[in-house]
C-alpha cells in the first residue's frame, strides 16, 4: 500500500474535500470521458447531475451544485482562478450553456440540471454522484457514477467494485510497502530509518528528491499562508448562520498577553485553537486550504506546524518535510485500512485521523523513535472514536471550525504523552484504526454527515 504525501496533502478551496473538490474533480473527468466518446461528440446536447446520500442531504451547505458546475466549466480544485471562475459562473446562470472545448455546446442551468435525490444512497458509498449527457430529445447517451470517498479522491463505480491492483504489488517496487503500522515499525527496526525517511524513499521512486522537498516546501506554504488570511480576517461567513469569524480577535489578544507577559499556562492551547480555527474559517469561506487530510480537517496539521515552529523550543524549519512526511504515513495507513471520510466514518475519521497525523508528526520532530511516533497517532486517534459528523445546515461551520482547535490540542498532548514513555503501550494503532473501522460502520447515517441527527438538529431557538 503506497499513497504519496501529495495525495494525503491536497492544494484545493473550501469548503468540503468531499462535497466540494470531490465532485468538482468528477464532474471534470465526465467532461475529459464525453471527449473519448465519439457518440457524444456528434450528438451530446445536455448534461444533467443528480447527487445522492450525503452528498444531497449537505449538498446545498457544502456548495456542491457549484462545484459540479465549476467541474463542468473545466475548473480543477487545485488550479482554480476563483475571480475567473465567478464571472463564467455569473455567465452560466444567465446563458445555461457549457462550451466544453472539444464538444459541441452542452445545455446546462445549474438551478434545474442538478438534481438532490433524498433517498437511499447509491451502494458504493455514501457520496454518490450520477453524471449523464443527453441528446437533443433528452435520450441518455453517457452515463457515469461517481463516488466522492473523503480528502478530495473520486473513484467511478466500476473502480469502487474493482480497484486497480495494489501499486505495491505491480511494477514499482516500494522500498517500503507498509500496509499497516505493525510493517511500518518491522520495517523501521529492520532499516534502521524513521517513518520520515522511509516515507522519503518511497516517494523518491515517484519523482526527485529535490522534486519532493520543493513541493513538500510548497504545501507548507499554502498552508502557513492559509492560517495567516484567518488571522488577518473579520465578518460574517457565507451560509445563513451567520457564524463571525473569531481568529483575528482571539489572536489579537494573544499576541497583547504576550507583550504584557501577561499570558496564563494554558494560552498554549489557545495559540492551538487559533491556529487551527484560522485556517477552518477560511475553509468555510470557501478560500484555498489543503487536505489534511481533509477539508473539514484542514486546521489540525497546520495549526500544530505552526505551533511546533512558532512557540517551541529547539523548532527547526528544516524539519517541516519530516512532519508532513511522518503525517501523511499515518493518513495513508488510516485511509488504506479504515476510512478518513466524515460521510463514511463520522468526524472521527475526519479530525480523529488528523490529530493522528499532526502527534505523529510533532513526536518524530521532537525527535521521537517510530514506536514512539506510532504511540502519539495511537493516543490521539483513541480520544476521537466515536465522533459523529453533525454540522449545522449542512455547513463546515459549527462545529467544525471549534472542533479544528480540540483536535490540534489533543495532537499536541498525545505527542507530549508519547514522548515521555519509551514507545511501548497497550493498544497498537492497527487495532484502534479497526475500531475506528468498526465503530463508523455501526455509527447511524444520521450522524454521518447528513445533517439529521445532533448538533445538526439540536439548534437554539430564535
Amino acid at each position: 500500500m503506497f499513497l504519496s504525501v501529495f495525495d494525503v496533502f491536497k492544494i484545493g478551496i473550501g469548503p468540503s474535500s468531499s462535497h466540494t473538490m470531490g465532485p468538482m474533480t468528477a464532474a471534470a473527468r465526465f467532461l475529459a470521458q464525453l471527449r473519448q466518446s465519439a457518440h457524444a461528440q456528434q450528438q451530446a446536447a445536455g448534461v444533467r447531475a443528480t447527487l445522492h446520500g450525503s452528498l444531497a442531504f449537505t449538498g446545498k451547505g457544502h456548495g456542491t451544485d457549484r462545484a459540479v458546475a465549476l467541474g463542468l466549466l473545466g475548473w480543477q480544485p487545485d488550479t482554480i482562478d476563483m475571480a475567473m471562475a465567478e464571472r463564467q459562473l455569473e455567465a452560466l446562470r444567465t446563458e445555461r450553456v457549457l462550451r466544453p472545448e472539444g464538444l459541441p455546446a452542452l445545455a446546462f442551468d445549474p438551478a434545474t440540471d442538478v438534481v438532490f435525490d433524498f433517498g437511499p444512497p447509491l451502494p458504493g458509498h455514501a457520496n454518490g454522484l450520477v453524471l449523464a449527457a443527453r441528446d437533443a430529445e433528452g435520450a441518455e447517451l453517457v452515463a457515469q457514477t461517481f463516488y466522492s470517498i473523503g480528502g478530495g479522491f473520486v473513484v467511478t463505480a466500476a473502480e469502487r467494485e474493482a480497484p486497480a491492483a495494489d501499486p505495491a504489488e505491480g511494477d514499482v517496487a516500494w522500498p517500503f510497502p507498509f500496509r499497516n503500522a505493525a510493517d511500518m515499525l518491522r520495517m523501521a527496526r529492520g532499516s534502521g530509518l524513521s517513518i520520515a525517511q522511509m516515507k522519503r524513499e518511497n516517494e523518491a521512486r515517484l519523482r526527485d528528491a529535490e522534486d519532493v522537498e520543493a513541493g513538500l516546501r510548497h504545501i507548507w506554504s499554502v498552508m502557513s499562508r492559509c492560517i495567516d488570511r484567518g488571522l488577518a480576517l473579520e465578518g460574517e461567513l457565507p451560509g445563513g448562520l451567520r457564524v463571525k469569524r473569531r481568529a483575528r480577535r482571539i489572536h489579537q489578544q494573544l499576541l497583547a498577553e504576550r507583550m504584557r507577559n501577561a499570558s496564563q499556562p494554558h494560552a498554549a492551547s489557545d495559540w492551538l485553537s487559533v491556529y487551527a480555527m484560522a485556517v477552518n474559517e477560511e475553509n468555510a469561506a470557501g478560500g484555498q486550504v489543503v487536505t489534511s487530510p481533509t477539508n473539514g480537517a484542514a486546521g489540525v496539521v497546520p495549526a500544530v506546524l505552526r505551533y511546533y515552529l512558532d512557540n517551541c523550543h529547539g523548532a527547526d524549519p528544516a524539519k517541516v518535510s519530516d512532519f508532513l512526511l511522518t503525517a501523511a504515513a499515518i493518513g495513508g495507513l488510516i485511509k488504506h485500512n479504515a476510512s478518513i471520510s466524515g460521510a463514511e466514518a463520522g468526524c472521527q475519521g475526519e479530525v480523529g485521523s488528523a490529530a493522528a497525523m499532526a502527534a505523529a508528526g510533532l513526536c518524530a520532530v521532537f525527535g521521537g523513535t517510530p514506536e514512539q511516533v506510532e504511540n502519539a497517532a495511537e493516543i490521539a486517534l483513541e480520544h476521537h472514536l466515536g465522533m459523529t459528523c453533525d454540522p449545522v445546515a449542512g455547513l463546515v461551520q459549527v462545529p467544525c471550525i471549534e472542533r479544528n482547535g480540540i483536535g490540534a490540542t489533543k495532537a499536541v498532548a498525545a505527542a507530549s504523552l508519547a514522548l515521555r514513555g519509551d514507545g511501548s503501550h497497550f493498544m497498537p494503532l492497527d487495532n484502534c484504526i479497526e475500531a475506528m473501522r468498526q465503530t463508523g460502520e455501526e455509527m447511524s447515517l444520521k450522524f454521518k454527515e447528513t445533517s439529521l441527527g445532533g448538533l445538526a438538529v439540536n439548534l437554539p431557538e430564535c
